[in-house]
């Protein structure tokens, strides 16, 4: 039977059609590193050869946790910090951490959007301002492409920068020395930012009511302009020659640990794993949907559209590099660098420019905007269910959103100056990174499959779906997920390389001792949470750690399949319970 906590359960609501569910998970899990890192890894990292890395790491972690966190929400109907009190109450804190690090994510990804509708609104003008050398902001070392035929006499010029490059970091970003001089805030990105947080807002208000409704447009529309920006990327000249070099294995790649290392972060990243999103949204289904299913179709959803967003990003990236006569290593980029200069550098070039562009930047918006209100979602479902009886009354859900929205646009005001894009780095690099996910991520399935219990993850799998799930499914959550996970994030410390901003700027010491008080401040929540429980609970340390490793009595399965597992489960944890 499901999991059941009274009165809350049947008011905290579901989502409207199943539909509903797979397109919000969709929408969460295909984002912005689906167009701007998954190509730029592909491409650096062996090309086609990465693939056989990245497809380790899906099948060794990224689906296996997917259905995990999936299955969990559906079971107990709870959001990503209650859940583990009802399955695992010792290892609450991994919920605790995973909310945190959405929290970073809250203040760091709505800045990307702001951005987007920033060059968006700049994309109905005439001619585009990143497109020539005649602005106020530009220097004379400002080269045009578009207007430029001799690219020869760029290449000899060793300071020259675009006209997209300035526009980034002289009006945009109106960028500082470094992360030492803040400097004033950027008034029309502030502008832009604060229409991004109230559809935010008004996007997740009404809980899966209106999230249920929004994500219908928000998911499937970039879709659209995926296949637009992919049919006239292929259709330009110099597409094939960017097709090849994103393709093109290298085989001798594989036995660079940092290749391995870089798939493993983007599963993590892209499958929105290990953070209790997947939990959150899972809850929202009524109790027989099938999960089973829906996990590994959004799994390959998820990983195709990194691979076709991969043919539309560089088709345009070769055509840019023939159109400038230099090599693709040369207009190459991720992250920001593609989103915000190299890509509208592209479009700059080509005919109609204004349509390219504005159809890129929709489509970042929309795949950003969908990503980030999910997690906001998630943390409102996540603290609501810590504090059903405050927090399920008319109107509580809607001022506390507004709150949370407001204290995450004042913390995040610093990203916004002129020195905010260190600050920006500094978040997503040490707080937001694929390091913590990993921790979380390896006391996840310890807990769910050697405290909890695999065979009793099987047996509930059957029971809501009637399905028996791949027995390959169990050694992974017994055994390759956490070994792998550990084995990465063990490498992950080991090839730690301090953060630097464009290759040349270094971080002043006490930014570094912030980063890794950010970092370590969801990592430490886990032991933090489990020492706080065993020193407050009453009896022996051995009793203690007993009663913490049990669900809550109202989480079972029907009364005969739950005795057929209790033996199996009490000999999993003598192997961890104290004598």
């Amino acid at each position: 039977m499901e999991c059941i906590s009274g009165s809350e359960v049947e008011d905290r609501g579901h989502w409207g059609s199943k539909v509903e569910f797979l397109l919000a998970v969709a929408g969460n899990v295909v984002g912005l590193g689906n167009v701007w890192r998954f190509p730029y890894l592909c491409y650096k990292n062996g090309g086609g050869a990465f693939l056989v890395p990245y497809l380790v790491f899906v099948a060794t972690c990224g689906v296996p946790l997917f259905l995990l966190e999936t299955t969990i929400g559906q079971y107990t109907q709870e959001g990503g910090i209650t859940c583990w009190r009802k399955l695992c109450p010792l290892a609450e804190g991994i919920g605790h951490g995973g909310q945190l690090i959405l929290f970073y994510s809250c203040m760091t990804y709505i800045i990307i959007l702001s951005w987007s509708l920033f060059y968006l609104a700049f994309s109905f003008s005439s001619q585009l301002p990143w497109a020539s050398c005649s602005n106020y902001w530009n220097t004379d070392n400002c080269v045009d492409f578009s207007a430029r035929s001799n690219t020869s006499e760029w290449i000899n010029q060793t300071n020259s920068t675009s006209a997209a490059t300035e526009f980034w970091e002289r009006r945009v970003l109106a960028i500082s020395a470094g992360i030492e001089e803040i400097g004033s805030i950027r008034w029309d990105v502030l502008l832009c930012l604060i229409v991004m947080w109230i559809i935010c807002y008004f996007c997740i208000w009404k809980g899966v009511k209106s999230t249920g409704k929004v994500v219908y447009f928000t998911a499937t529309f970039p879709y659209v302009m995926m296949l637009i920006l992919l049919i006239r990327g292929l259709s330009l000249p110099g597409a094939l020659q960017g097709v090849v070099f994103y393709l093109l294995p290298e085989p001798s790649r594989l036995t660079d640990p940092q290749v391995w290392m870089e798939a493993g972060a983007q599963i993590f990243f892209s499958f929105s794993v290990g953070v209790g999103s997947l939990t959150v949204l899972g809850s929202y289904n009524n109790y027989n949907n099938n999960c089973y299913k829906d996990s590994l179709w959004l799994c390959l959803l998820n990983s195709v559209t990194s691979v076709v967003a991969g043919f539309a990003v560089f088709s345009v990236l070769g055509f840019m590099a023939q159109e400038q006569g230099v090599h693709i290593d040369e207009v190459a980029e991720s992250g920001p660098g593609l989103a915000f200069i190299a890509y509208p550098q592209a479009v700059a070039m080509m005919p109609l420019p204004q349509i390219w562009s504005i159809c890129f930047f929709v489509m970042l918006i929309l795949l950003g905007l969908d990503t980030q209100f999910v997690v906001l979602e998630v943390v409102m479902t996540s603290v609501t269910d810590m504090f059903p009886s405050v927090m399920r009354r008319a109107g509580r859900r809607e001022c506390f959103l507004l709150l949370f929205c407001l204290i995450c646009f004042v913390s995040q005001l610093v990203m916004i100056t002129e020195g905010g894009m260190y600050v920006f780095q500094l978040f997503d690099y040490y707080a937001c990174n694929g390091t913590c996910i990993l921790f979380l991520s390896v006391f996840e399935t310890l807990a769910l499959g050697w405290v909890f219990g695999a065979e009793r993850l099987y047996a509930i799998i059957k029971d809501m779906t009637g399905v028996h799930a791949n027995p390959y499914f169990k050694i992974c959550w017994l055994y390759l997920t956490p070994l792998v996970s550990l084995g990465s994030f063990t490498c992950s410390l080991v090839q730690y390389q301090p953060l630097t901003f464009n290759r040349w700027y270094v971080y002043p010491d006490w930014a570094y001792i912030l980063g890794w008080v950010l970092a370590l401040s969801s990592i430490l929540l886990v032991p933090g949470c489990a020492l706080y429980r065993l020193g407050t609970e009453t009896g022996t340390l051995s009793q203690r750690f007993h009663h913490l490793c049990q669900s809550s009595p109202d989480c079972s399965l029907t009364q005969e399949r739950e005795v057929e597992l209790q033996h199996m489960r009490e000999e999993a944890l003598h192997q961890f319970i104290p004598n």
